[in-house]
């Protein structure tokens, strides 16, 4: 089996259908990898760990993850965003939470266009977020633009797919 980035960088992002691309575990409190620019954190909220440099935001103010150091960009994804996509696998209503109250990944929220026991695929313009659940697994994709939906979709239930034959 190839490593975990090896399947964003070449599986997903290589196949220039999707432009940001992570893998956590199935619980989302573990990150395996992620694409540059588009990270996942497990730890506090982005709430509890923001600092800014001055009272009002203005052009040029830092914000930072305190934990890391790190500026915080809009492609990181909040662990209350991952605690949002593990419930709604295990929302078993007809009409689910995530349905009515959007998709929020990178503090960006898209409108969810499908959500089922493996899958969530959401839409804001033209881009969109594909989210797909293995038995060990989920994986957050982001396809700009450009891409083709159904395209970009296709990817991520391959991988799934091929990731579920492998135990994962």
């Amino acid at each position: 089996m190839a490593s975990w980035q090896a399947y964003v960088d070449t599986s997903l992002i290589g196949t220039g259908n999707l432009d940001k691309a992570a893998i956590f575990d199935a619980t989302g409190t573990s990150v395996w990898a992620a694409s540059a620019g588009f990270t996942v954190r497990t730890g506090p909220s982005r709430g509890e760990r923001l600092r800014r440099t001055k009272d009002l935001p203005l052009d040029g103010d830092a914000v930072t993850d305190e934990a890391a150091n790190l500026p915080i960009s809009a492609s990181q994804v909040d662990p209350q965003e991952t605690k949002v996509i593990v419930a709604s696998f295990n929302d078993k209503n007809e009409v689910k939470a995530v349905q009515s109250n959007g998709l929020h990944v990178g503090g960006e929220r898209y409108v969810v266009l499908k959500a089922d026991d493996r899958s969530l695929y959401g839409r804001k313009g033209k881009e969109g977020i594909i989210v797909v659940k293995t038995k060990q697994a989920i994986l957050v994709t982001h396809y700009p633009e450009t891409a083709q939906p159904g395209t970009a979709a296709n990817v991520v239930e391959q991988l799934a797919d091929y990731l579920i034959g492998q135990g994962y």
